[in-house]
């Protein structure tokens, strides 16, 4: 990859758009999983090029907007802790939790901390030996290794004050309980490349068969997610159910196993509930049990806090792509990115966002 001009030739997207309506015989319903991949359809109005009656669903893909509002409410009072200097990634400051969320909260006058790598976190449990210093981790698994890193990192310093607040999910099976459920619409997914590029795809390949849907891992750019489903459409149209990988350039079958290795040696596949999907088997990752006193769910006492999601938000069947924003009542008016009521309008990657910015009205 040399510049990024590359995808983004309008010449080219013209043939795969014309190689789209030449093989599509039928209305066809995608998924693409990744939140990133929902703003550049979005933002180029690709969805809106396809041939008529195919229809893109934006998918669960974004880490910030499936992080359940009880895990907020998790950070927020861990935060509060005056003897705490709690760190996270920026977009996850302005996420609502049922009181307020963590912009909020340091205005008031809480140590919270924005870092661009958890190390940086570990560096500042280093610094200040006499806090205790939590990172709020989340993402899917292209975050969880640096993650590992991190508490691998703090372990072997013996830093006793460095914890993390686990939320970690897993993509696979957020696509199989998606699959499996009554109002399901999906009969081919885009994968999420930089997943993949940890991961490998070996673990599609049984949801392909199973389900017979065709997964494509895809890349990010223009000309990436019109080859993807243009693929994803030619299987559909010839009833193979298989995966291939359109991002060549930076997924391997395998993935990175050096990446996978400090997976396996930190964390433990748990249950996890899903914004808007609710709980589902083995889709995150938890602390395994030799790094227990990192965990600062455990460390806190947070761990039996609920809450319920606000009834004017529809967060949760947009996440599951049964609806859109612009169905929202809330969407444009007491809902955008400046005063979101729930994540997929206030993180970078959320759909609502995604709409919002790019114009889109109901």
């Amino acid at each position: 990859m040399r510049y990024l001009d590359e995808y983004r030739d309008p010449a080219v997207a013209r043939r795969l758009l014309a190689g789209l309506r030449s093989t599509a015989t039928r209305p066809w319903t995608i998924m693409e999983v990744c939140g990133g991949q929902t703003h550049t359809i979005v933002r180029q109005g690709i969805d809106e090029l396809l041939p008529a009656g195919m229809r893109m669903i934006h998918g669960p893909g974004c880490p910030v907007c499936v992080t359940p509002l009880e895990t907020l409410d998790r950070a927020l009072a861990i935060a509060a802790d005056p003897e705490v200097i709690f760190t996270s990634f920026g977009d996850m400051l302005r996420v609502p939790g049922s009181s307020g969320d963590l912009l909020g909260l340091r205005a008031r006058g809480a140590d919270v901390r924005v870092v661009y790598t958890p190390l940086d976190a570990v560096r500042l449990a280093a610094d200040h030996p006499d806090r205790q210093v939590v990172f709020f981790a989340v993402g899917f698994e292209t975050t969880a290794p640096a993650n590992a890193m991190a508490v691998l990192r703090a372990h072997a310093l013996g830093l006793d004050n460095f914890s993390m607040l686990v939320s970690h999910v897993l993509v696979p099976p957020a696509m199989t309980a998606i699959l499996e459920s009554e109002d399901n619409q999906v009969e081919a997914f885009l994968a999420a490349g930089h997943v993949c590029a940890v991961m490998g795809w070996t673990e599609y390949e049984p949801i392909a068969a199973r389900h017979r849907v065709p997964v494509v891992v895809t890349g990010f750019e223009p000309l990436d997610l019109l080859e993807g489903i243009l693929m994803a459409v030619r299987q559909l149209e010839d009833g193979r159910h298989e995966v291939e990988n359109q991002y060549a350039r930076a997924v391997r079958r395998t993935g990175n196993t050096a990446a996978q290795e400090a997976l396996r040696r930190v964390f433990q596949v748990t249950e996890r509930s899903w914004r808007g999907i609710g709980p589902i088997p083995a889709s995150g990752f938890a602390l395994a049990p030799e790094f227990a006193a990192h965990d600062a769910e455990r460390r806190f006492g947070v761990g039996g806090l609920t809450s319920a999601e606000d009834s004017g938000c529809i967060a949760g069947p947009i996440l599951r792509g049964t609806r859109l924003p612009t169905d929202c009542a809330a969407y444009g008016t007491s809902c955008t990115p400046r005063r979101p009521l729930g994540a997929p309008m206030v993180s970078s990657e959320g759909t609502c966002a995604a709409f919002y910015n790019a114009g889109r009205t109901r």
